[in-house]
């Protein structure tokens, strides 16, 4: 970040967390937001993850690149590129590649916090999505989230 609090990132850029099932580049954290938002790029190229509620956070996608499945509450949506949606906290959510094709997404939580979950769950030391899902669960309690649910079946 410059001094007059600019913050930019190309293509590319940014600190990489690989994750079973993603690719999730910090763009912006909460230390470059005072807390207010962050915003991560996820690239998909697994399972999704459980179904989940968010106790302190709001999160919304924009898909960059292919289609999305989207669980909101009871229902699906398919979010294709160009689509953005919002998930108020507290609503049991999730996420997957339709057809496993590959897509690309930006998530923004607000406020900021919850992005940290990928840098502990990185530290986890597991590669794949059923050892990271549990160990994950360890995790929810102090991001405030509560798993509810399986991923969608992709």
């Amino acid at each position: 970040m410059s001094d007059d609090g600019n913050l930019v990132f190309r293509p590319g850029e940014g600190k990489i967390v690989l994750v079973p099932g993603h690719k999730v580049t910090h763009k912006v954290t909460g230390a470059d937001t005072d807390g207010a938002y962050s915003l991560l790029e996820v690239e998909l190229v697994g399972d999704g993850p459980p179904q989940h509620i968010h106790k302190n956070e709001d999160e919304a996608f924009y898909v960059l690149k292919g289609e999305v499945e989207i669980l909101l509450g009871e229902g699906t949506v398919i979010a294709k590129a160009g689509s953005f949606v919002r998930i108020p906290r507290g609503m049991r959510h999730t996420f997957a590649r339709v057809e496993q094709k590959p897509a690309k997404l930006l998530a923004i939580f607000t406020p900021a916090g919850f992005e940290k979950l990928f840098d502990d769950a990185v530290d986890l030391d597991v590669t794949d999505t059923e050892a990271y899902v549990a160990k994950g669960k360890a995790l929810a309690e102090k991001y405030n989230m509560e798993i509810v649910g399986p991923p969608l079946d992709a």
